[in-house]
């Protein structure tokens, strides 16, 4: 029935009213699958630390695997979180500067929370 009263333009590209698509729906869906195991490593990680000293936290994150898993993890962290944020400002927002305002702000924000977090975490294991 819904289909229907889509364009035959729309069902090809599988393209909604917001011109979006399920693109977004996708990239939500993968961040989060990819977000359960590095989480799990994360955590593993962190309590194994416990009580390290900056040396062997550095040494820990030098090793490649374990500065490829901690970039993965940022990434998809930031990138999952604006996809979240994105989806209730454009369910609950109404007015469409503030709207527009807020997604561009939350894109800001997030882009500028994951290049930190990736220069602070390249800065550890490249000194040294």
């Amino acid at each position: 029935m819904m289909d229907q009263m889509r364009s035959q333009l729309g069902r090809v590209r599988g393209l909604g009213s917001n011109k979006h698509g399920v693109g977004h729906w996708w990239a939500q869906r993968i961040t989060a699958v990819a977000l359960v195991p590095l989480s799990i490593w994360a955590v593993v990680s962190a309590v194994s630390l416990t009580g390290a000293d900056y040396t062997t936290f550095q040494a820990w994150i030098s090793e490649h695997g374990n500065l490829v898993l901690m970039l993965s993890f940022v990434v998809a962290m930031f990138h999952h979180a604006n996809l979240g944020m994105q989806t209730v400002i454009e369910d609950y927002v109404h007015g469409e500067a503030t709207k527009i305002t807020l997604l561009i702000t939350t894109k800001f924000i997030a882009a500028i929370g994951a290049i930190s977090c990736i220069v602070a975490t390249l800065k550890v294991a490249l000194t040294g």
